[in-house]
């Protein structure tokens, strides 16, 4: 006689889904996440595309150098740190159709003073590229011409050498003089903030007066606005280049 055993059959478990309460949060607590991640990226779209403040680039840094002044002395880039400096280059012999740009530094000295540049002392360079480092009553002449205040306006120059390291590898600015001492150069004027980093560049033609004062207040309010998080919403603007157009 056979005695057979039967196997008790499988039980199966029910698996139990999650309450919808646990599911609807879970899900809100992804959704928050995302709109979190979301803030920061239409926020830097939105600066990108507004651009609610504007800066002047940075160009790179001006060139340093020991010139000469109109009294025969030796004048440093040094002097200049913390100033906002305006320069512009010229000769002594500039004729038509030669642009002469001193015209336009004279228009800029009578205006300084009614500017609004945060309390930056403002400093006009002219720089002479015909060699007139040899005869500094030349370079007087020069500047009384301008009627230039030596309180706001200094004129410069330095041997062929010296003028053409710094003016053509420092500036950007090429130029040829013959023996004759006539210097053939496109016009260029430049702006530089206290720092000593160029940061504007106005070339080929003389500047019109109104970029350059709208240019000296952009670096003003940078400089007065340069720490706490204002000073990071400048960076921000550099950093997604929004750049005052001319």
């Amino acid at each position: 006689m056979s005695v057979s055993s039967s196997q008790p059959a499988p039980s199966h478990r029910e698996v139990s889904s999650p309450p919808a309460h646990e599911t609807w949060g879970h899900r809100r607590l992804i959704g928050l996440w995302l709109a979190l991640l979301a803030i920061p990226l239409l926020a830097v779209g939105l600066f990108a595309v507004l651009q609610p403040v504007q800066v002047l680039p940075r160009i790179g840094l001006a060139p340093g150098f020991l010139w000469s002044d109109l009294n025969g002395q030796t004048f440093s880039s040094e002097l200049l740190r913390g100033k906002l400096v305006i320069y512009n280059f010229t000769s002594v012999t500039c004729t038509a159709p030669c642009l002469d740009g001193s015209a336009t530094m004279q228009q800029l000295q009578d205006r300084i003073a009614t500017l609004d540049t945060g309390g930056l002392p403002v400093t006009l360079v002219t720089v002479l590229l015909d060699g007139t480092e040899s005869d500094p009553a030349l370079l007087r002449a020069y500047a009384a011409r301008w009627k230039a205040d030596p309180e706001r306006w200094q004129f410069v120059t330095a041997p062929a050498d010296s003028l053409k390291q710094g003016v053509g590898g420092g500036f950007g600015l090429y130029y040829t003089a013959t023996a004759a001492g006539e210097v053939t150069f496109a016009p260029l004027t430049v702006l530089v903030d206290g720092n000593g980093i160029l940061r504007a560049q106005y070339k080929r033609t003389l500047p019109d007066l109104a970029f350059v004062e709208r240019d000296l207040g952009l670096i003003a309010a940078e400089v007065r606005n340069s720490s706490g998080a204002s000073g990071l919403v400048y960076e921000a603007a550099h950093l997604f280049a929004c750049y005052a157009s001319y």
